[in-house]
Order: structure tokens, then C-alpha cells, then sequence
């Protein structure tokens, strides 16, 4: 069953290049229906925009699972000592967690938007207290994105 996570989101900032950069932290659990059933939970912290953001992974217990850095031109994952390239932050996401989460979506969501994505169907009716559940139904197979978060 996926755990629920908790994430906080913060008013933008906006740095030198103008692009509004948003933080948030907490839990978040992705299951995908494959054979075998795959799960995923982590603490994180999201900071950044679509275009240019980092986001930290961490076990309950407090240790890094991975780190992942995006921006033009550039993605990034780090996994201990292992730094990986990846061609787009989509691909970056994919590898990190096991499923293609759409992360420009992620943010309008996090946020309270409701961003329409081929296949993602979004459950925004609980973003006031701190919780998403995003739901991917094509293309196969189903997965199921639960985020617990505060704006930090």
C-alpha cells in the first residue's frame, strides 16, 4: 500500500534569471501496478521550477537516496559516489523513481493548479491540507503518486 507523504510549499522567490522558484517538502509513495507491483516511498524536498529545480531524496531515517539537479541543457542524478546524465528531467525523474512522473505538472499541482496531462488524472481536492494524489491510467501500467507536503 503506498505511505502518504508530507511536503511544504513556500512563496516564490524569484532569482537573477526571473524564473519563480517554489520549495517544497514531506513524503510522497508511488505504487505502479506492473508484475511484480513495484513501490516507492522517500522523505523529500523539491525546490526550483519545471525548468531549472533539485529535488532530495531521503529514507525515514534521514539518509540521501538520491539527489537530482536539473536545468537547460542539463539533468542530473546522484546516488552516492554514482553521478548519472540524463537527456531531459522527465528521463532524470524516470530513473530515479521507476515511473514517468510529469514534473512540470507536479509543480502546478503542488501549487493547487490543475494541469492536464495525457493520461494523469490529478486529485486536488485535498491541496489545502497538505495532500496530492495523482493518478496515471495511460499508459499501462497504473500508477499511483500520493504526496504529503508543506511549502517550505
Amino acid at each position: 500500500m503506498l505511505a502518504a507523504g508530507c511536503a511544504s510549499p513556500s512563496g516564490p522567490a524569484k532569482p537573477a534569471g526571473g524564473i519563480s522558484v517554489e520549495a517544497w517538502s514531506g513524503r510522497l509513495s508511488l505504487r505502479i501496478d506492473s508484475q511484480p507491483v513495484q513501490t516507492f516511498s522517500a522523505l523529500f524536498e523539491l525546490r526550483g521550477a519545471p525548468q531549472a529545480g533539485d529535488l532530495t531524496l531521503t529514507s525515514p531515517i534521514g539518509s540521501t537516496l538520491a539527489q537530482l539537479h536539473w536545468a537547460p541543457g542539463e539533468a542530473l542524478l546522484k546516488n552516492g559516489s554514482e553521478t548519472r546524465r540524463f537527456d531531459s528531467v522527465d528521463a532524470l525523474i524516470e530513473a530515479a523513481t521507476g515511473a514517468a512522473i510529469p514534473v512540470g505538472a507536479l509543480f502546478a499541482w503542488l501549487a493547487g493548479r490543475d494541469e492536464r496531462v495525457p493520461g494523469w488524472r490529478p486529485d486536488l481536492s485535498q491541496i489545502g491540507t497538505g495532500r496530492l494524489q495523482a493518478t496515471r491510467e495511460s499508459p499501462e501500467p497504473r500508477a499511483d503518486l500520493r504526496i504529503v507536503f508543506e511549502r517550505a
